[in-house]
């Protein structure tokens, strides 16, 4: 078996980060990931550097395991081979504007219309039966409307964003997530069913987890510990280190571990809720007992107390950190226009079903003839079918 979801077939037309990062998860896992494209292609494929056209980095990174199908779906001739598509399919994604995907007679009425038993999932800014069902919004928007900057704020005067591209990566493994219960469901019932994420809900219940805190009896939100200004990485003599210690007993051999096991007892420190009312003094006594030694002392005391702890890696040091190596993390895949590319292992293990890396990410349209005979397409059907999908076709 290539994977846990061989055999399932998803009909992926999304763009850009949510979407593509929901589909490749599927594709590792094995299912068989067709990209649905428009004659213009992914906008991603222009995003970041590049050694061909249309082949970025970050659209690389976002779209292997997949095959790239060009329709043109304003066209009534590629709609039709769009349909007999979803005759074939088990999933049918997209992470467009709601009121968009109707108007492109894709919404769950059509789909599920056509094919009673496939999973239509869907993911967009905010629920779909709420007032902003439409309200277009990408990653940076839902990152300030669910507080991530005012949280910085919080902690350092200054609001600011993750830097990454976080929810859409985070809605992205949930939409992937409620995907999988769907076909598990479907499998025990032949029942299809309908799948929504809402990118700004799905945040912000991921976001409140440990800020809801005491306001989960009506009083203020914030959990103070990841709000203090004193959690940081701990200086040492020559560079950070982190730990993290929850525990009495863990904290007892941490104090210990830095010959001040009387801070056990210190009536601040001697139990969790003290801890918790106290969380800056004892972050701030922490890092002064940490600053007394090098990053490589500190991380072998507390090695032989049990704490969990690990240094402050750097982007750069990635490619040639040990650990990484040895496990097999980066691969070297070969792409057949683009060359060596350097990708990520699947991080996911499944013992008697290991998902893999089958296909590197598709050129555009690269396989539109492939899959259009497979649909049962005549030779000639696929020459006019894609003569129709240059940019700017009718």
């Amino acid at each position: 078996m290539s994977g846990p979801l061989e055999g399932v077939r998803v009909i992926d037309v999304t763009t850009n980060v949510l979407g593509p990062v929901a589909g490749q998860i599927l594709g590792d896992m094995g299912a068989d990931v067709i990209k649905i494209e428009t004659p213009e292609g992914d906008t991603m494929r222009e995003m970041g550097p590049a050694r061909n056209p249309g082949m970025a980095a970050f659209f690389l990174n976002i779209n292997r395991n997949k095959r790239s199908m060009v329709l043109n779906l304003k066209d009534p001739a590629a709609y039709e081979a769009l349909l007999r598509l979803v005759d074939t399919a088990d999933v049918f994604i997209h992470n467009m504007r709601l009121d968009a995907a109707d108007r492109l007679k894709i919404g769950p009425e059509a789909i599920r219309g056509r094919n009673p038993k496939i999973v239509y999932a869907a993911a967009s800014g905010f629920k779909k039966d709420g007032k902003w069902r439409d309200r277009p919004a990408y990653d940076d928007v839902i990152q300030g409307m669910t507080c991530i900057p005012s949280l910085y704020e919080q902690v350092t005067g200054q609001p600011s964003f993750i830097p990454m591209n976080f929810a859409d990566k985070y809605s992205g493994v949930v939409l992937a997530s409620a995907i999988g219960m769907a076909l598990f469901r479907s499998s025990r019932t032949g029942l299809g069913e309908e799948v929504h994420v809402p990118m700004f809900e799905t945040v912000l219940t991921f976001n409140l987890l440990e800020h809801l805190w005491v306001g989960s009896f009506g009083d203020k939100l914030g959990y103070p510990r990841v709000l203090s200004p004193h959690r940081h990485p701990y200086r040492t003599t020559d560079g950070y280190v982190c730990l993290l210690s929850t525990r009495d007993d863990q904290w007892r051999k941490l104090f210990a571990a830095f010959d001040r096991p009387e801070l056990a007892d210190d009536a601040r420190f001697s139990s969790l809720q003290k801890r918790t009312e106290n969380i800056s003094a004892l972050l701030e006594t922490l890092a002064g007992l940490l600053a007394e030694h090098t990053t490589s002392e500190c991380q072998a005391r507390l090695d032989r107390a049990g704490i969990p702890n690990g240094p402050v890696a750097a982007l750069e040091d990635l490619p040639d950190d040990p650990y990484l190596r040895e496990t097999g993390y980066f691969q070297k895949i070969d792409h057949p226009s683009e060359g060596q590319l350097v990708t990520t292992s699947i991080p996911v293990r499944f013992t008697d079903s290991p998902g893999s890396i089958r296909r590197p990410a598709p050129r555009l349209g690269e396989h539109t003839g492939e899959i259009l005979a497979e649909l049962g397409y005549s030779q000639a059907e696929v020459d006019a079918l894609e003569g129709s999908t240059v940019p700017g076709a009718a």
